[in-house]
């Protein structure tokens, strides 16, 4: 925190070097079944994978998020924050990032699975317009737990935009972003 009292992070694209750092994240957020070192590594080579990196102001990564864009359509494949820095919009200014480099490549709808049990960012995805379209029964292998299917509807409509910006401007009323 600096002295205006919101909480100031830099979001840049994900370099091997957060590669480590990242695991620490994933290890905290999901035990034993998280992703490997090698999986990043590989996500990192993908051309079809933008990952980003959240940044304190003591230049620490505090969260990272992935997404795989294809054609028309983006598939959230994780977001994770460091469990000390959570409750403070550090995933949602992470979720806004990759809507933003969706809207650059021209990527018109958005998915993701999620845990049943996971309200709270059942809650943040459903606040940026993402509906759920149907469960993955047993997908998380440490449990056998269900996934939600959420989507977007496009958002280049107007009705998904109005709702964006809405939350953008809420969001930067308590944390800073790339300044």
């Amino acid at each position: 925190m600096v002295a205006d009292n919101k909480l100031h992070i830099k979001i840049r694209p994900m370099v091997q070097t957060d590669i480590d750092d990242v695991v620490k994240i994933e290890e905290a957020s999901y035990g034993k079944h998280h992703w490997s070192r090698e999986s990043f590594f590989n996500e990192l080579s993908n051309d079809l994978a933008f990952y980003f990196c959240a940044i304190n102001d003591e230049n620490k990564i505090v969260g990272y998020i992935g997404t795989w864009q294809i054609m028309e359509e983006a598939h959230i494949t994780n977001v994770s924050v460091n469990p000390e820095y959570r409750r403070k919009k550090i995933g949602e200014a992470l979720l806004h990032q990759a809507i933003e480099n969706c809207y650059s490549n021209k990527v018109k709808y958005i998915t993701l699975e999620v845990r049943v049990s996971n309200e709270k960012a059942i809650n943040l995805y459903e606040k940026y317009g993402f509906k759920s379209l149907g469960t993955r029964k047993g997908y998380y292998q440490d449990n056998n737990e269900d996934a939600l299917i959420m989507w977007t509807e496009n958002i280049f409509y107007d009705k998904f935009k109005t709702l964006y910006n809405e939350n953008i401007e809420n969001l930067k009323k308590v944390i800073v972003i790339n300044e």
